[in-house]
């Protein structure tokens, strides 16, 4: 209290020396600093001429003080080492409502050189702002100070499991979020919210922050080797007593695998199924001959995947349960195969998940098509696979049921393939037009089904 009053006091001191007449009219500030220009790591501010802060430090806020208002103030920004007003390198003039309640966040680049992008150095105002909470639980304002981060999204991933904030931009506010004050995980992704940048714990009630009002910024770089070497990337936290910004330590990166899973099973008991992981419902009513994309699974931990008929009503109806450990960053196809019906199939191949674990998701050059192919006929002989078109002759050889003959690098064109038995007679002549299809680029799973 003792810092608001000396900065109120000081503040009215240099409107009655700059004014002839003393306004009865306040209003309420905080300023932040969070450019983060080397050039700026500590400025002076001072207003209608006077110094008002001496030595204020990147990542660093005011309280909120009483300041004028109805009148003109002139606020200077100056290097940390001026004398005077005269050192000025910004200023700006602001005259604030009655009783308003203002954030004043110094952004951007006031060096010439050495930063890319190098948006100019700028006040932005939030002319709303909050000294405690509304209601019940924490206030949050947003507001996105990093010059070289894109337009992102924020996403809850820890109690909401919503978005946030939607597409905010550098320079903008998001606004306040009334937020219960729980421990929250704030992941930072691009706008399209596909890919997540970062991801941090924001502990608001391990913080103690009931009925606070806090601003969280975008602060310092994503690429500091582009911008002299300045401060990394973060989200950092202004509270209503000023001081220190608080940082939100990023969370442990979780890992992840891709995978697809293809329905290839054509026992018609499992004609449609549901597919649960780690006890959770993944894929709902998954139908004969239909795949997943491919999707981001937990990697390094084991996952429990069990088959259960359609329409279940939870893990424990499973006809099949499968254990797997995924390596962090590798590409998976599972292909459902055999049979799960205990009469009626000859030859019964037990039920289980073929697993091929070095997928693509696209072509290793941009103008071929890949193709992976696989035997996943039960009752169907070890047969090869020739090109007779072109021809290319033999392109899989005595594929067995069960196995992939791993990927195909072909030119993208129109192909007739014709399946043979092992010792070369033909059984059936099948049209791959991947060309008609577009498929440049493409990897793509020819199954044996049925």
């Amino acid at each position: 209290m003792e810092k608001n009053k000396t900065l109120s006091t000081l503040l009215f001191g240099i409107v009655i020396l700059g004014t002839t007449t003393v306004s009865a009219q306040t209003a309420s500030l905080q300023i932040i600093h969070n450019c983060a220009d080397l050039a700026a790591a500590s400025v002076d501010v001072y207003v209608n001429g006077d110094i008002l802060l001496d030595d204020f430090a990147f990542r660093t806020s005011t309280p909120f003080v009483v300041v004028p208002a109805g009148v003109e103030l002139s606020v200077a920004i100056a290097p940390g080492t001026s004398t005077s007003v005269d050192d000025a390198i910004y200023t700006e003039a602001f005259t604030l409502a009655e009783d308003g309640t203002y954030i004043v966040v110094a952004s951007g680049i006031v060096s010439a050189s050495g930063y890319s992008p190098s948006p100019a150095f700028s006040l932005e105002v939030f002319a709303d702002g909050r000294e405690a909470a509304a209601g019940v639980g924490t206030d949050v304002l947003v507001m996105h100070g990093s010059t070289d981060a894109p337009t992102v999204d924020v996403y809850e991933s820890g109690v909401l499991n919503a978005t946030a904030v939607d597409n905010i931009s550098y320079s903008e506010f998001a606004g306040y979020l009334s937020l219960p004050t729980d421990d929250y995980t704030l992941e930072v992704r691009t706008a399209d919210g596909i890919i997540t940048v970062a991801s941090y714990s924001a502990p608001l009630a391990t913080l103690g922050l009931d009925g606070a009002a806090i601003t969280v910024l975008a602060s310092g770089f994503l690429d500091p080797i582009m911008n002299n070497g300045g401060p990394g990337f973060g989200l950092w936290v202004s509270t209503a007593a000023g001081g220190d910004l608080i940082p939100l330590p990023l969370t442990v990166a979780e890992e992840f695998a891709r995978l697809q899973v293809i329905h290839n099973c054509a026992d018609a008991a499992a004609a449609v199924v549901d597919v649960y992981i780690n006890e959770d419902l993944a894929i709902p009513d998954f139908a004969f001959r239909t795949a997943t994309p491919f999707i981001d699974v937990p990697a390094g931990v084991e996952l429990v995947v069990d088959i259960a008929p359609g329409n279940s009503t939870s893990a424990a109806e499973a006809i099949a349960t499968f254990l797997y450990t995924l390596n962090a960053d590798g590409k998976y196809i599972l292909v459902a195969n055999g049979i799960v019906s205990a009469t009626g199939y000859s030859p019964e191949q037990p039920f289980t998940l073929s697993v091929f674990g070095t997928a693509q998701e696209v072509a290793m050059v941009a103008t071929n098509t890949d193709v992976l192919v696989m035997h996943g006929s039960t009752d169907a002989p070890v047969v090869d696979v020739a090109e007779i078109s072109v021809p290319a002759g033999t392109v899989v050889n005595d594929l067995a049921y069960g196995s992939f003959a791993g990927y195909l690098e072909l030119g993208t064109a129109d192909y007739a393939l014709q399946v043979q038995t092992s010792t070369g007679t033909p059984v059936a002549t099948y049209s791959a037009p991947l060309a008609t299809l577009g498929l440049d680029g493409a990897a793509l799973t020819v199954l044996a089904s049925g």
